[in-house]
């Protein structure tokens, strides 16, 4: 990506990483990301906020040189994660005189994972600020939005929030400024179901710091900048509130097809009654749409078979995963079968543990599933409706 301009005096100088398909080994990328960097030109010191990936080191510096920049005087590390901070050591080696400007704990973090002496760092804290000369920039302790150390920075001048992570999406775009669309919004949504979820309650706190300042843009560290700050504002409001909708995750996996016979009776038994399934075979699913699905849904459902005396792996993986990102959910079970016993049903529940929910009575199955056990299916799908129609009236 070659540098453009934001603003006057604002530059964007990151790279857009279009064949990225997995992030930390862990997270897909259908859509590629970026990493995004901001070249920040006052009258008298210049600024850089934030570096790139290391795999992308050598196209930062090549539009910093397109920028004609002779002088970094700082470079703000909102976040130590490398794929922020991983060029920052050749940015510094370029401009000797740059101070790394974070906090306390970041530059804990990065004398550890970049090797950065202690002289080359300026710690800020809560509200402190840099003059550039025509230019401030103010600093937003921001814990959590996802790690420990993390910082906001804001231009004052140019009313334009620097998150970093904070309202992030994985999407690797041509287009620099956008209002808004369901393919953004889908994308930050994913970012925030697989990285920021888990920090739900933090993150409504931050949003109140965030929406005292004048912002007219938001430009993240991924994706494209935000010409209409109150659209992402507005999405983190909704995913990070207490209300759910009315929908049901099911996540199953079948090996013989008693499972599956299950999953749909329950399926059709709740789409009857009006309540939204969204069903997830974990043999072909992507994490992130499932972790998407689970910001808003009110009831998620384990359906696995017993893999000699406990549940699928896969579905353990996915009752790990459900546990550390913490969704809003309120009721959770589990249906399925066995063939001559096991600990499914106390395994799943002691791998839900972080979950504040009720558990609803679970239905398993001897064997192929029976007259009997279809029935219990349809009374469970009975009560998520009358659950969800009781907190939705609240």
């Amino acid at each position: 990506m070659a540098t453009r301009e934001i603003t006057k005096g604002v530059l964007s100088v990151g790279a857009i990483d279009w064949d990225r398909r997995v992030f930390d080994e862990l997270i897909p990328l259908p859509d590629g990301t970026s990493y995004n960097s901001y070249l920040i030109i006052g009258s008298q010191k210049t600024a850089l906020i934030d570096t790139v990936d290391p795999t992308k080191t050598q196209e930062l510096l090549a539009n910093l040189k397109e920028a004609k920049v002779k002088k970094i005087d700082y470079v703000i590390a909102n976040h130590a994660e490398q794929d922020h901070s991983g060029s920052l050591p050749f940015v510094l080696n370029e401009h000797p005189e740059a101070k790394v400007v974070c906090s306390e704990k970041c530059k804990e973090f990065l004398m550890d994972l970049l090797l950065i002496p202690a002289e080359r760092f300026k710690v800020v804290g809560e509200n402190d600020h840099i003059s550039l000369g025509d230019k401030t920039l103010q600093f937003i302790v921001t814990p959590w939005v996802h790690w420990p150390e993390t910082i906001v920075t804001y231009l004052r001048e140019g009313k334009i929030l620097f998150p970093c992570d904070f309202f992030g999406s994985h999407l690797a775009t041509s287009d620099l400024l956008v209002e808004g669309d369901e393919r953004l919004l889908a994308g930050a949504k994913r970012y925030y179901a697989e990285i920021m979820m888990p920090f739900r309650a933090l993150i409504r706190k931050h949003l109140e710091k965030v929406e005292k300042l004048d912002i007219e843009l938001v430009a993240p560290s991924h994706g494209p900048v935000y010409k209409k700050p109150q659209f992402i504002i507005d999405a983190y409001k909704d995913w990070t509130s207490d209300a759910v909708k009315n929908e049901v995750v099911i996540a199953y996996v079948s090996m013989h097809g008693s499972t599956e016979v299950m999953v749909n009776r329950l399926v059709n038994a709740l789409a009857e009654k009006g309540v939204e399934v969204k069903p997830f075979h974990l043999v072909k699913v992507d994490i992130g749409e499932l972790a998407m699905a689970l910001v808003d849904a009110a009831t998620v459902i384990i359906a696995t078979p017993t893999v000699l005396t406990g549940a699928h792996p896969a579905v353990v993986y996915v009752a790990y995963l459900a546990n550390a990102l913490r969704p809003k959910t309120k009721f959770a079970t589990v249906i399925g079968s066995y063939g001559w016993g096991g600990r499914t049903v106390e395994q799943i529940k002691g791998m839900l543990a972080n979950l504040s929910v009720e558990v609803l009575e679970p239905v398993i199955a001897k064997g192929y599933p029976k007259a009997g056990d279809l029935e219990k299916l349809d009374e469970l799908a009975k009560t998520i409706s009358e659950k969800h129609r009781a907190i939705n009236a609240k």
